[in-house]
């Protein structure tokens, strides 16, 4: 097969499009013939080198596919060849074929094009599990979302309204702001414009934010306590803003909140089947009825990864970034459905 290898870390062009060895699936394990893949910021950092693939998985990057069931490994029940399924990762989507344990893999939602449904395990995992298995987010409570214009931002406004939460969100710039609107943000507020803690008090009469979704991390973390309500939570699953930050626990302790951070892609695989099962139970019938939908900023081929990495550094995106395989699926009829 083919796969976007990583023959030295570097920029974009460091991304190589080769021939390498088929994946063979092990005990619990189907092989997917990949459709699609799309690109997250953890790709971005595996390719500078700093962020190494769990051990014994794919060394290529790509943390979530589409695709379709072409070989069964020994022990796997309730799915078959042919079947159509889009699979959360630790690697390896950036190519023809992956290897996928078997409760990593969900089904494609109804009136989805299978390659579409690419862009949807790494962001409804991440937000399901940060937002409301691990900070309970509830009907009534506001949520701010920092970089609500990105592939997790887009996901975490339409399922927070969908919950009947107020969302909250920062972004750069008043365009982005209007897509945020159009997918349901309460509260829009530009980063480069406003300070987002006092924005955040205005419009909650003081109170502030019930739950912080931050990709951000050393850099917005003492202006996240702030923010924070009254036994609020801060999940923060980025380090944008860099890792070292000073904590005033006084004033944490103040509002009795709590501050969570987590990575999905090193969690056991018991973890993550836990999470895709909860996903598959909460998030897909609010895809499969239209209430949620996927927000994809453009589409691509797969050798094509170094420009699509650069689009995603220079953060004018809006949603994800969809990398088809050369001869996998057609391109969705509308790539921008928000």
């Amino acid at each position: 097969m083919y796969a976007i290898t990583i023959p030295e870390p570097g920029g974009p062009e460091a991304l190589v499009w080769a021939e390498v060895p088929d994946p063979v699936p092990g005990e619990g394990e189907v092989l997917v013939d990949v459709v699609a893949s799309a690109v997250n910021r953890a790709d971005l950092l595996q390719r500078q080198g700093f962020y190494d693939p769990p051990l014994g998985s794919s060394p290529y990057p790509g943390l979530e596919c589409a695709g379709r069931i072409s070989a069964l490994g020994p022990g796997v029940a309730g799915w078959a060849v042919g079947d159509e399924v889009c699979a959360l990762l630790a690697g390896g989507g950036y190519a023809e074929k992956v290897a996928v344990p078997s409760g990593q893999l969900l089904p494609v939602p109804k009136g989805l094009e299978l390659a579409t449904a690419a862009v949807l395990p790494e962001v409804t995992c991440t937000v399901w599990s940060n937002v409301f298995m691990i900070a309970h987010l509830r009907p009534g409570e506001t949520l701010l979302v920092h970089g609500g214009a990105s592939g997790i931002g887009t996901m975490a406004i339409q399922l927070a309204k969908a919950v009947g939460a107020r969302v909250a969100v920062t972004a750069g710039g008043p365009e982005k702001l209007a897509r945020c609107a159009e997918l349901g943000a309460d509260i829009l507020i530009d980063y480069r414009e406003q300070d987002f803690v006092a924005e955040i008090r205005e419009a909650t009469g003081g109170a502030g934010a019930d739950v912080i979704l931050d990709i951000v991390g050393a850099k917005y973390l003492d202006r996240n306590v702030k923010a924070l309500a009254v036994n609020g939570r801060l999940a923060v699953i980025g380090l944008q803003g860099g890792v070292k930050g000073e904590l005033n626990l006084g004033a944490l302790l103040g509002k009795r909140g709590a501050i969570t951070a987590t990575s999905l892609r090193a969690r056991p695989q018991s973890e993550k089947a836990a999470i895709v099962a909860a996903v598959r139970e909460h998030v897909w019938p609010l895809i499969d009825n239209g209430d949620i939908r996927p927000v994809v900023d453009r589409t691509m081929t797969m050798p094509e990864a170094a420009e699509a990495h650069r689009v995603l550094d220079s953060g004018t995106h809006v949603g994800k970034v969809l990398l088809l395989t050369p001869t996998g699926g057609r391109p969705p009829a509308d790539h921008r459905p928000a």
